[in-house]
Order: structure tokens, then sequence, then C-alpha cells
């Protein structure tokens, strides 16, 4: 357990070790939008290689519960996993191999709408709980020069469906139905409620 200050009554507030098992910089981020700060990252090393035919949902739900029985925890921590994918009906648009396949999926998205999943789960020695969340993106027509000028910035590396929402491709998504932070890489309504199902305090807990 650690420290978390007092409360209302002064008295110590104890909370368990958080290990977060993504190298994703932007999960941190959105982590720490609700005042969680993990006391350790380690990534779960796994094979993320869609099955024959596999969907977009079910796919993102397996990879997710493969890291969830990858992570390294100890008893009494609680550790937290996250997978995105983008899919265009039945396809899978991972993160792009080199920038060919980033311009690929570019121009594949280009004045079509597609969908972002994502699954979180928690891990505690409750055992394991996810939550899957799918969301609707547009992204407008978009021109040769938009397009070669994303590539040119290289903020498709490591980004499922070769961009990412926040950064500059954000001026190439004018309509979106669902959950912002899910599109970016972890819902966080939903994150909280798991992480205070596990035991571990988050702010806004009155709601």
């Amino acid at each position: 357990m650690t420290f978390d200050g007092d409360d209302d009554d002064g008295r110590a507030v104890l909370r368990p070790r958080l290990i977060l098992g993504s190298a994703s910089p932007r999960r941190r981020e959105l982590l720490a939008q609700i005042g969680v700060v993990p006391d350790g990252v380690f990534p779960a090393d796994i094979d993320e290689t869609p099955f024959k035919a596999e969907l977009a949902r079910p796919y993102c739900a397996r990879v997710t519960l493969a890291k969830a029985a990858a992570v390294q925890r100890a008893a009494g921590e609680v550790a937290l996993v996250a997978d995105t994918t983008v899919a265009m009906g039945r396809r899978i648009l991972g993160k792009p191999e080199d920038e060919k396949e980033a311009a690929a999926f570019l121009l594949a998205l280009s004045g079509r709408r597609h969908r972002v999943v994502t699954c979180v789960a928690v891990v505690s020695d409750k055992g394991v709980r996810h939550r899957v969340v799918e969301s609707q993106v547009r992204m407008k027509r978009l021109s040769d020069a938009e397009v070669n000028g994303y590539l040119a910035s290289g903020d498709w590396r490591g980004k499922a469906g070769g961009y990412a929402i926040q950064g500059p491709a954000g001026t190439f998504i004018p309509w979106i139905s669902g959950s912002y932070s899910s599109i970016m890489g972890l819902p966080l309504a939903e994150t909280a409620v798991l992480l205070r199902d596990a035991g571990y305090p988050v702010e806004g807990g009155w709601s």
C-alpha cells in the first residue's frame, strides 16, 4: 500500500500501488486528468497480430485481456492495461509499419467514417474486469498536401490507424460520436469505475 495523504478527518489514506501496463505517454496524460499517477510502468509484451477474419471489437478485448494476463503485478497491487483499435468496416487498421502503410491508412480513411474501439482492463486481487468502448469518427477528405505534411511530421508512428486525434491530425476530424478520451486511448469514465471497484481511489469518487 502507498500513503496518499489525509482524508477530511485527518486520517491517513492508503491506496494500493498502481502498475500501468502501457508505454503510451497519452495514457499517462489521461490518467493524470483524474488525479491518477502510476507507481510503475511495465508494458506488457504480447503478440498483437489479429487472427484471420477477426473483428475489431473481439480483437481489442482479446489483446487487452492478454496484456492483463502478462502484466507484472505483485499481490495487493492494481494493474491497468488498455488497447485501442481503428476499424473500417471489417478491416482492422493497426499501427503502420512504415510511412507507406501510414499513407495507405490515411487515404483509406479520407472522407469516410470509421470506428475506434478501446478496451481497458484493471487487474487486482479481486480478479480482472474490463470494459470495451466504441466510438465513431469521421475524417474529412484529405488533400495530397495534407497527407504528405502529416506523414512528414512523424506523428503517425505507433498510432493505431496511422493518426492521433490529439495531435496535428485533429484538424482532419470534424465529427465524432462517443468518447473523446477513448479515441485518444483510454475511456476515463469507464477507467475510473474499474479502478474504484478494484479499491483504487479516483478523484470524482463522489459522482
